[in-house]
């Protein structure tokens, strides 16, 4: 899905905002980024979401747009997976910027200050049920292959 223009306010965007980003632990190298959107195609977010661009949160970075970034609820979708990183030809490790920009958040008030506990809630309700989810599918992938593997030797046995 293409991404849509905005017209940004000269007076809105803060110069300084980009410096404070690579000034954090992970955000040292957002400057490398010449948006090829590597991160956008392999990221499992954005295929959910097509309004989560990674490409797109670094572009506002490195316009200043100090305010849309640190206020906009799409920096906490980010899953910490490293799919981006893995596939960034630059290397710009995209989720510590994720986390650099929600420290950000956090410290500047942008962020509802429960964010976090309610992050917490959510990591742990997503965890248990993908818990369950590999569980159910390990143990019917394990009961097939146990199948196959005992006809195998069955037909060994009588063979």
């Amino acid at each position: 899905m293409p991404e849509t223009l905005e017209t940004l306010e000269v007076s809105k965007l803060d110069p300084t905002f980009c410096d404070e980003v690579i000034a954090q632990p992970g955000g040292e190298h957002v400057r490398r980024c010449f948006a090829c959107g590597t991160c956008v195609a392999g990221c499992p977010v954005s295929e959910v979401v097509p309004e989560y661009s990674p490409r797109k949160i670094i572009r506002q970075i490195l316009f200043g747009m100090r305010e849309e970034v640190l206020s906009s609820p799409l920096i906490w979708y980010c899953l910490v997976c490293y799919r981006c990183y893995a596939r960034c030809p630059q290397k710009v490790n995209f989720t510590d910027v994720m986390r650099a920009l929600r420290y950000l958040s956090l410290k500047g008030n942008y962020a509802p200050p429960d964010i976090l506990a309610k992050m917490e809630q959510i990591d742990l309700k997503i965890q248990e049920e993908r818990h369950e989810q590999v569980k159910a599918a390990f143990e019917e992938e394990l009961a097939k292959f146990l199948e196959r593997r005992a006809k195998e030797e069955r037909k060994e046995d009588n063979g």
